[in-house]
């Protein structure tokens, strides 16, 4: 029987055991890219774009970020690192290494001939039970409110970053920042670091200079040399709409058959522009801010009127102002009411703090940026906590311990998919082993002695990340939020089988215009 071609000639494919095992070494290869990045002791990396742009930086998902990869797995694996990211702010290396660790750990039984069902199986397992020990029996809980509690745990997150050298300032402005914009009511807490906390750079002078501002701080002037510089107790109007008559969106052509009709013309925008003065003018506000253009007819308008006006204002900084002062964005001016203006503001101190502008000094751009990225990080760890209170060891001491609880509770388990979840339970210990190794200790003999203290229960035994040394956590006050602990797992250990799953790749599918591709059907 002759045989029947499906796809093109030149489509790639792979199956079966070939791809699980090349998704093994795709993951792997991923995770030794940053496995010297964890840890105080972490290596930085310095990455070009095409562009030209240099970034200097030892965080996972900004280094995993700039990498050009080719292989499917290795994109999931980038995913992650964003994944993290953006779920908790920290622990995009540890997901990373564990991810590959975990991916490693199966490779194994798939030569054994397992089936990647079984080995998902018992990972599925390993999750749940790790869920619900973290959860009940692991960890202990703090008050978010304890400013000592607080800066000990951003302490942990900053210890391996660039910015540890002034780690009680970078700690001092991640919580201040963070309560700034922490808002609870009806039994809702928000805390929205993203649009409510702006991070300014501005290169030169220490970053010892750097500092919190109570309000919003905008790089702009104003628009007529009449108009005031400084407004006690301002009544503020936002608004995201231009002050300045309205052009055609295409060419426009006008026939003018006297020279009245251009005086008349010139007549129309003057009385367009004075109305929706006007309309500002009757709420007598001191102090208005809009995202588009205002033209120099208005301005004077305004300005006669004693009204202070600020020009293409950035949509996120809008939104900061409203949240500052009370006032509601408005897109037109004769829809705005007594309601819509911001009262709640003074000059340089606000009365309702739930915004901030960061103002970060630095000698570089570079230095700047590291530094943006080291404060986000600390951020997220401070609103995670004030979000969930838990707690649990770091420096490996978590992982540790979790492996420890597997290898017991793995008893309870009978057949094949006792192994693979006993191989998870030792793939935990690829992060206290990766810390000793970048500290340059004998990872053999402490891993040896840290199994051996967790064996008999002093579950906050970790590694020291400056010495590579074995230490009880509670005394070095190295401490990390529960949440990202279970999330770094919860990422890993389905990334893993979500990959072990796949056990065929095609290479080619049909383009956007539906024409085929080089894996599309053949209809000869």
């Amino acid at each position: 029987m002759s045989q029947i071609a499906v796809l093109k000639p030149n489509t790639e494919r792979e199956q079966g055991s070939k791809v699980q095992l090349g998704n093994v070494q795709a993951t792997k290869h991923v995770a030794d890219i940053i496995r010297t990045c964890l840890g105080p002791r972490s290596m930085y990396k310095m990455l070009m774009d095409p562009q030209g742009g240099i970034v200097v930086t030892n965080d996972g998902n900004a280094i995993l970020r700039e990498i050009m990869v080719k292989h499917p797995a290795a994109k999931s694996m980038i995913e992650i690192s964003r994944t993290q990211d953006e779920e908790c702010g920290d622990g995009t290396t540890s997901v990373i290494i564990l991810a590959g660790e975990i991916m490693s750990a199966a490779q194994e039984f798939l030569e054994d001939q397992m089936h990647p069902t079984k080995i998902i199986n018992a990972y599925r397992l390993a999750l749940e039970d790790i869920d619900e020990f973290m959860n009940n029996d692991f960890g202990k809980t703090i008050d978010p409110n304890n400013d000592e509690d607080m800066a000990k745990l951003v302490n942990s997150a900053l210890g391996t970053k660039f910015i540890s050298r002034w780690m009680d300032l970078a700690t001092k402005m991640a919580i201040k920042a963070v309560r700034t914009v922490h808002i609870k009511e009806n039994g809702r807490t928000e805390i929205d670091i993203k649009r409510f906390a702006k991070v300014e750079k501005i290169p030169g002078g220490h970053i010892e200079d750097s500092e919190v501002l109570n309000g919003v701080m905008l790089n702009k002037d104003i628009t007529h040399p009449k108009m005031k510089r400084r407004i006690e107790n301002p009544r503020i109007l936002l608004l995201d709409c231009s002050l300045e008559y309205q052009k055609g969106e295409s060419q426009t052509d006008m026939e003018l058959s006297n020279e009245a009709d251009f005086t008349r013309i010139l007549q129309l925008e003057e009385n367009y522009i004075k109305e929706i003065c006007d309309n500002i003018i009757a709420l007598k506000p001191t102090l208005v801010f809009t995202e588009k253009g205002i033209s120099d007819l208005a301005q004077h308008f305004l300005a006669k009127a004693g009204i202070t006006a600020i020009r293409r204002v950035r949509k996120t900084d809008n939104l900061r102002i409203a949240r500052c002062c009370g006032a509601t964005i408005k897109s037109r001016t004769d829809e705005i009411s007594e309601d819509d203006i911001g009262t709640e503001a003074g000059l340089f101190e606000i009365k309702k703090n739930t915004a901030c502008t960061i103002i970060l000094r630095g000698a570089s751009k570079d230095v700047l940026m590291e530094v943006e990225r080291n404060l986000q990080d600390a951020m997220q760890v401070a609103r995670n906590v004030l979000l969930e209170c838990k707690i649990v060891p770091g420096g490996g001491a978590c992982e540790l311990a979790v492996g420890s609880f597997l290898n017991q509770n793995a008893k309870k388990y009978h057949g094949e998919e006792q192994f693979p979840y006993r191989a998870l339970a030792r793939a935990l210990e690829v992060i206290p082993r990766t810390l000793v190794q970048n500290c340059g200790g004998n990872t053999i003999r402490t891993l040896t002695e840290l199994r051996a203290l967790h064996a008999k229960g002093n579950n906050n035994h970790g590694v020291n990340g400056e010495t590579g040394k074995i230490c009880d956590m509670e005394k070095l006050d190295i401490w990390e939020p529960l949440t990202v602990k279970l999330q770094v797992y919860k990422t890993a250990i389905e990334t893993a089988t979500l990959l072990l799953r796949i056990d065929d790749i095609v290479q080619g599918t049909k383009r956007a215009d539906g024409s085929e591709g080089i894996g599309a059907v053949s209809q000869n």
